[in-house]
């Protein structure tokens, strides 16, 4: 069956579709040699005679066709390509600061953005430093309030919380910007060092640690800012077997034997605390200073004392005296054994109070949810806490005195 021809440019060939590749290939031949002889002839050539083109030239057609239309293929899969790494070159340049406040870097362990991971380290810490600090005064205040009588004065808040009474405010600021600013600057410089550098290197925390250290300036003042200092420094001792325990001797032997010799080398709080928590007399160290350094020794000071305490003259102490006896150090009792207990008791008795704040105030706080869910037992651990850290710094002070009286037994000269 023919197709009907209603136009003399109507295609001649077959009107069925073809089944196969190859013989779409061909008809498309077919097609554009028929189009091309028409064009050089004026347009008046008839249906195209198959016949007339050999095999070998419709092969050879049909392979250049291909390669041509490959080259075009490769050609725009190559620019493709460069179109999708440019827009993937954009893309990442664009994300190092968009996604900061939208995503986080794969490397990063948090699972907001890396802007609200720090801000919310950075309030966090902020709060739970400035309600420590808070809190802490004011059961340390509460404590002296008990002291006194009535008892219940401290069920006042005008004396308990008063601003005269109470001055801890700006401390407490000071305190939360320290710890809060650390926190949140070392989260924001570390997750910008992860997308800069593309790891989580130890250089990225050391240098985030670094950076997030300037915080300390917060603290106005000075002492304070080395106190904190020389503490963070102390924790790197942690990572040596004894380390810290090593530290610690050291740093007690150096921290008594300023308190002894040259106190104007403490700060004047610290220097207090030890005075009022050690067993000895203000008059007695500088007694004992004077003799260790060689010079003469105020006796009419230091036999007031003594004549204060037991209301009889003192004997034994002269200008250049070698050595300060027990007499002396503790002339209210002649027992050394009596002397060293009634010291650790009364230790026991200051400091309690003292270490009782410090460790229930931060179990609160800090494990708020324990708090709530176990009060009883988060309170026993917090008073466990107390009374073991009562008990060390009691131990201390007892033997500390206890060396000072075998010391006058067995020499005759201070040193």
């Amino acid at each position: 069956m023919q197709c009907p021809v209603t136009d003399k440019r109507e295609d001649p060939l077959p009107c069925h579709r073809p089944t196969t590749a190859a013989a779409a290939d061909e008809l498309r031949i077919r097609r554009i040699l028929n189009s091309t002889l028409e064009n050089s002839n004026g347009g008046s050539l008839g249906p195209l005679v198959l016949n007339s083109i050999s095999v070998e030239e419709r092969a050879a057609r049909a392979t250049y066709e291909k390669a041509e239309a490959e080259k075009r293929h490769l050609e725009a899969e190559v620019r493709l390509r460069e179109a999708i790494a440019k827009l993937h070159k954009n893309q990442k340049k664009k994300a190092t600061y968009s996604t900061l406040f939208s995503g986080r870097h794969p490397l990063c362990q948090h699972g907001d953005s890396c802007v609200a991971d720090s801000v919310g380290s950075l309030c966090q810490s902020f709060m739970l430093a400035y309600n420590v600090r808070v809190g802490i005064g004011v059961l340390l205040r509460a404590f002296k309030l008990a002291r006194k009588r009535p008892y219940y004065s401290f069920l006042d808040l005008k004396l308990l919380l008063g601003e005269n009474n109470l001055i801890v405010r700006e401390e407490a600021c000071r305190t939360g910007l320290l710890f809060g600013g650390f926190t949140g600057c070392f989260h924001a410089i570390r997750c910008f060092l992860r997308r800069k550098s593309g790891t989580d290197s130890p250089l990225n925390v050391f240098l985030a640690g670094g950076v997030a250290g300037l915080s300390i300036l917060a603290l106005d003042d000075s002492q304070r800012r080395r106190t904190f200092a020389l503490y963070l420094l102390a924790r790197v001792a942690d990572q040596w077997q004894h380390g810290d325990t090593l530290l610690f001797a050291l740093a007690c032997a150096q921290i008594m034997y300023a308190y002894v010799m040259r106190p104007e080398t403490l700060p004047d709080s610290y220097n207090e605390f030890i005075v009022k928590t050690g067993p000895i007399a203000r008059p007695v160290l500088k007694a004992v200073r004077e003799s260790c350094k060689g010079g003469g020794i105020d006796v009419a000071s230091l036999a007031a004392f003594v004549t204060n305490k037991t209301g009889l003259p003192m004997f034994g102490v002269h200008d250049h005296s070698p050595i300060i006896p027990s007499s002396a150090v503790h002339p209210d009792t002649a027992s050394c054994l009596a002397h060293n207990t009634r010291a650790t008791r009364a230790t026991v008795k200051k400091t309690f109070p003292l270490y009782l704040s410090l460790t229930v105030v931060p179990f609160v706080v800090l494990n708020i949810q324990k708090f709530m869910e176990a009060p009883i037992h988060t309170f026993w651990n917090a008073q466990k806490s107390a009374v073991r850290s009562t008990s060390f710094l009691s131990a201390f002070v007892g033997v500390y005195q206890g060396v000072i009286c075998v010391q006058r037994k067995l020499v005759t000269k201070d040193q």
